[in-house]
């Protein structure tokens, strides 16, 4: 049965494909066969529109790609379906979500990809953010051969310090081999990675409501891990 199905055909032809698919799943959560579900469209509510009716069935093909949807093995019929774990969390947080998981799906470095991922997919955002930035912070510290008792923006500028002067005497992730601008320019990006996304959340709750946001943090922080070790 179709749940509360009021879009008109325009409407569906200008949707986007992942909304109209949280639509069309939302109102089939009382439903278990995706043709029989079709063809009620087709005969109930769009009997002179093929092409919307077309335009559904691109819907419940994204939400099958996206494994969104599952199919029930205790049923015969072949369009016998099951709402999956992550299609409940589709219902439950929508687009935005999905499209940030999706953001997500690369190969992070090792450091991160058993820590902020699993985080993240859990729904915990700001624990994510905060891990991914505190492994960039354990990294530095590794890496300049520093002891635990600095932290923070003391530490990434200990450890990336520029020579007072030419030939002196620098930190010990300060890459001589590049442009003097270009080695600063790096310390400011670790700096400044560490004091927004890192430190705040050392001292106080920072709530990650935009999973984009969140996403964005880690990729950054992945990044970071990257250039790190190219030193």
């Amino acid at each position: 049965m179709i749940q509360s199905w009021t879009l008109k055909g325009d409407e569906i032809r200008a949707l986007p494909l992942d909304e109209l698919a949280l639509r069309v799943l939302a109102s089939a959560q009382q439903s278990w066969n995706w043709r029989t579900w079709l063809l009620e469209a087709r005969q109930e509510h769009y009997p002179r529109e093929p092409e919307v009716v077309q335009i559904l069935s691109e819907a419940w093909g994204w939400l099958q790609a996206k494994c969104l949807i599952a199919w029930t093995f205790d049923q015969s019929a072949n369009e016998a379906f099951t709402i999956t774990r992550r299609g409940h969390e589709f219902l439950r947080q929508g687009t935005r979500w999905l499209r940030a998981v999706e953001r997500l799906d690369i190969d992070l470095v090792a450091e991160l990809e058993f820590t902020a991922r699993p985080q993240f997919l859990r729904g915990d955002h700001e624990t994510a953010a905060f891990t991914a930035m505190k492994e960039v912070e354990v990294q530095v510290r590794r890496r300049a051969g520093f002891s635990d008792s600095l932290v923070g923006t003391k530490l990434i500028q200990e450890a990336f310090r520029p020579p007072k002067t030419p030939g002196g005497d620098a930190g010990p992730l300060w890459r001589g081999e590049l442009d003097p601008g270009e080695s600063v320019a790096q310390m400011d990006l670790f700096k400044g990675a560490i004091g927004l996304f890192k430190n705040p959340s050392s001292h106080r709750r920072v709530d990650f409501t935009d999973a984009t946001e969140a996403v964005e943090v880690v990729l950054l922080a992945d990044l970071l891990l990257r250039l790190l070790k190219k030193i």
